[in-house]
């Protein structure tokens, strides 16, 4: 069987500031939430003092090197390349009345950069960082003040930009924020579930009032959310594991559906009034949510199963959720368990229930990767995952999907969020630095990164049918 991708599919890869800048006191930059977990987002919150030093101080220092790797991606034939912009360059504390020129001007060399090579920026405004300033002083997404500075924030990278970039994201997978608070939302990791939902709400609404700044600055330019995809089978066919599975999924789906359709679901009330959660909901919010977004995109690594008794389960971890496993599948060296199909099968339950494009905006495999002794990398297990889970996204299409692109994730080795680090690769490239900083940083093809620019050269026909067993 040959595929054959659309002829304006977007290819490329997707990678964060915090994860691959470095450079995180230069040029007026302020203190993100993300330099305060210094071990990744499990890590404990450390306050910075003068002298200390963690792996993403450096990470890659795409800060410095962008030029060499933008040209290593357009090697490998990428139309799009999905970044973010690091609030804190622009508004180091991120109350302040007027942007920091030295970061703007970072982003406009940046997207220069990648407009050379005809790659698009798909950028998100905030993935897993916002600047500390907003959490010391207002208590971060838990106060409605923050709104009003997230919106200034975009206002002002929508007018800067405006011509360089026509693909933007609101927040990095805004539904992680239920299960590590002060990465998504700025509060502590013991704040109870009003505080929480309370400070998702506000986020929520901000992620609105920018979807109609963009719309209104940028006419022409597509603004999308993007999901955490943790979608969930029945461990059984029980009725009560199967209504299990519902309200499991609802409860991810729920940020999806504020965003695209514009209101909070019919399921919500019954799911606060039941864990006494009452909301502060304005009609002016109520108003701002009405704005949609353009598309939908989201992270797709793992499924996982939901079971209406699961007090006995051990559970799988991956992306930041504890999952039961599925007892079929096969799991990474991290115990991320590998289904490709699931990745079939969310992209035709999330067009099924938005009728919006979709768009992979992370996918890939994290695996600890063996430099031979003539210098190259055979990551054979990084092709087969990436061939398999593409072969999907081509049956996807093939049942109707309107799929925009798609990026894998961590086209360059880069630090990990969960735990920050080296070892855990994900590129097509690799990049010398260990878990602990040291290393020349020097990049090198692996493998994969010949197979990938086969495959996008092709439109997907180098793409080969999964073997079944």
């Amino acid at each position: 069987m040959r595929y054959r991708f659309p002829e304006n599919f977007l290819w490329g890869g997707a990678v964060a500031a915090n994860q691959v800048e470095g450079a995180n006191d230069v040029d007026g930059k302020g203190l993100s939430t993300s330099d305060l977990t210094p071990q990744g987002v499990f890590g404990p919150i450390v306050e910075r003092t003068p002298g200390d030093t963690n792996v993403k101080d450096v990470a890659i220092d795409f800060y410095h090197r962008y030029p060499q790797d933008i040209a290593l991606f357009a090697e490998m034939g990428f139309t799009v390349l999905r970044t973010s912009i690091a609030w804190t360059r622009i508004f180091p504390d991120g109350d302040e009345e007027a942007p920091n020129e030295n970061g703007l001007a970072f982003y406009d060399r940046l997207f220069e950069e990648m407009t050379k090579y005809n790659i698009q920026p798909l950028v998100t405004l905030s993935h897993y960082e916002m600047p500390y300033g907003l959490v010391k002083k207002y208590g971060g997404w838990g106060n409605r003040y923050t709104i009003d500075c997230f919106e200034r924030y975009a206002r002002t990278v929508f007018q800067r930009f405006r011509h360089k970039v026509k693909y933007w994201l609101t927040f990095n997978e805004i539904n992680m924020s239920l299960h590590e608070p002060f990465t998504g939302v700025g509060l502590q990791r013991d704040s109870s579930r009003q505080q929480i939902y309370q400070a998702i709400h506000h986020q929520l609404v901000a992620s609105a009032k920018a979807v109609k700044a963009c719309h209104d600055i940028i006419p022409d330019a597509k603004i999308g959310n993007m999901l955490l995809g943790g979608i969930l089978y029945p461990l059984t066919c029980k009725p009560s594991d199967v209504m299990k599975c519902l309200e499991q999924n609802r409860e991810w789906q729920f940020f999806g559906d504020v965003q695209a359709r514009g209101a909070y679901p019919a399921y919500m009330p019954r799911f606060f009034k039941e864990r006494d959660i009452t909301l502060e909901i304005t009609d002016e919010d109520r108003q701002a949510l009405k704005e949609t977004v353009d598309f939908v995109s989201f992270s797709y690594y793992m499924s996982g199963c939901a079971s209406a008794d699961e007090t006995e389960m051990e559970k799988a971890r991956g992306n930041i959720l504890d999952i039961i496993p599925n007892p079929h599948l096969k799991s990474s060296e991290w115990g991320w368990q590998i289904d490709p199909e699931g990745l079939r099968y969310l992209l035709n339950v999330l067009y099924d229930r938005y009728q919006k494009p979709l768009f992979i905006v992370e996918n890939g495999l994290g695996a600890k990767d063996k430099l031979e002794a003539d210098g190259s990398i055979n990551d054979d297990y990084r092709i087969k995952y990436l061939n398999d889970h593409l072969v999907q996204v081509a049956e996807a299409l093939d049942d109707g999907v309107e799929v925009l692109g798609y990026t894998s994730w961590g086209p360059i080795d880069l630090v990990s969020a969960s735990k920050a680090e080296m070892s855990k690769r994900y590129g097509f490239i690799y990049v010398d630095r260990d878990d602990t900083g040291n290393g020349t940083l020097e990049r090198r093809r692996k493998k994969s990164f010949y197979w990938y620019a086969s495959v996008i050269k092709s439109h997907g026909e180098q793409l080969q049918p999964a073997v079944k067993k």
